[in-house]
């Protein structure tokens, strides 16, 4: 069973460079963000070829880069990323259903 992995500054670039990656940012205080946990657990076990990981926005220091070259309205917002491109993004929860279909419509070509 895949993981959401942890992204940071430190694996930004290799993780969004990938052929397919989801990244959700979110703070820790954030109830919404907690509540799309299990649906990016779910998403990673459903996409093993596909990188689903979570930025930490909140950790002073870890994200730095990050917030410099994207601007959240709304957290959790999460973004879609084929070869290092921007393709997608989604603010709020993203339910299951919707979700596994931007993973299919969008990454796995």
């Amino acid at each position: 069973m895949s993981t959401v992995l942890d992204v940071s500054d430190a694996n930004y670039k290799e993780f969004t460079d990938s052929p397919g990656a989801v990244v959700a940012y979110g703070l820790a205080t954030c109830e919404p963000c907690k509540q799309y946990d299990p649906i990016l657990e779910a998403t990673a076990a459903k996409f093993p070829s596909i990188k689903v990981g979570k930025a930490k926005m909140h950790v002073p220091g870890r994200c730095r880069e990050i917030k410099k070259t994207h601007t959240f309205e709304t957290y959790p917002t999460t973004h879609f990323f084929a070869h290092g491109k921007l393709l997608l993004t989604r603010e709020g929860v993203v339910e299951p259903a919707e979700l596994a279909a931007l993973v299919s419509d969008h990454l796995l070509k």
